[in-house]
């Protein structure tokens, strides 16, 4: 009895002694992660827009009010949704085929696999810029490919309207980011034991029965991990529209990190771009609360 006591004793002094010495690496980390979001929430209660005078003043909720009644702010909101949700939806149905070729003992696996990795591992910033050459509309590739199947008359200006300028942020997008969709479920595919399937295969199970019965559920929290990491990703997404359409046309393809970035180094309005951050952050941490609570799945399963 004494014994188990003293070793109760001893676990719960080396737990409280772990405790204390994971303490300052978690203050740290704390402080690094916190305080610039707690700094950018107190800047966007300010009114701070060195533009005319390096002048702040406590304004409250006078920015947030401003943002309700901003209809650039709504239209760059909009345009973030609907880029997120198309091209998110795009990547996991094809990331999801990649993965499940990636996941087949074949010659030459090691070669698709480094093939269909290879735009996810080109820059961001190098890969919009070689499709806006690509889009453009006397020399791009696109338009001379589509040219030449007939499947347009005339070369089409993908850049220089609304509509298709959005279609090719999407395409560019998924373009770029479903291998990183395809890598995520790959992994999840590699922890489904084999046994599975060959007790399927003895029970008549077809390729689809199998698919939806046993790969689909087990893949459940990989496709959850995947979806919540570049769902986060595509909602702050910047470089790529910055460098192919720079926003437009007319303010089209602006997303809302892009609006923020433009108010404070544009407009010089550090008060009001505070504000758009923090609606930013709220968006993001309601999207991660959403996927976790709806999908019901836990990720570390």
């Amino acid at each position: 009895m004494k014994g188990t006591f003293a070793q109760s004793i001893s676990q719960w002094v080396e737990r409280k002694l772990g405790y204390l010495l994971l303490l300052p690496a978690l203050l740290v980390m704390g402080f690094i992660a916190f305080f610039p979001i707690l700094q950018t929430f107190w800047i966007s209660l300010h009114h701070l827009n060195i533009k005319f005078a390096n002048h702040q003043s406590f304004v409250g909720i006078a920015n947030y009010t401003q943002l309700i009644q901003d209809d650039r702010f709504w239209n760059s909101l909009s345009n973030t949704v609907i880029i997120t949700g198309i091209s998110v939806f795009l990547e996991l149905i094809l990331g999801l085929g990649f993965a499940l070729v990636m996941h087949r003992t074949f010659r030459g696996r090691g070669l698709v696999r480094a093939a269909i990795l290879v735009p996810w591992a080109i820059p961001t910033v190098v890969s919009a810029l070689m499709w806006r050459f690509m889009y453009n509309d006397q020399l791009g590739v696109v338009n001379d490919i589509l040219f030449r199947l007939g499947v347009i008359d005339a070369y089409v200006t993908w850049l220089g309207s609304p509509v298709l300028s959005m279609t090719a942020v999407i395409v560019a997008e998924v373009w770029k980011t479903t291998p990183f969709m395809a890598l995520l479920i790959l992994a999840g595919l590699q922890t489904i034991s084999h046994d599975l399937y060959e007790a399927a295969d003895i029970d008549g199970a077809s390729a689809w029965q199998k698919f939806f019965a046993i790969t689909l559920p087990l893949l459940k929290p990989a496709i959850l991990v995947a979806l919540l990491f570049r769902t986060l990703d595509a909602f702050r997404i910047f470089d790529l529209v910055y460098v192919l359409t720079g926003g437009g046309p007319g303010n089209s393809t602006e997303v809302i990190s892009m609006y923020a970035y433009k108010t404070m180094s544009g407009y010089l309005d550090f008060g009001y771009g505070s504000a758009i951050s923090v609606v930013i952050f709220v968006c993001v941490l309601a999207i991660s609360f959403l996927y976790v609570k709806i999908l019901g799945t836990n990720v570390q399963r």
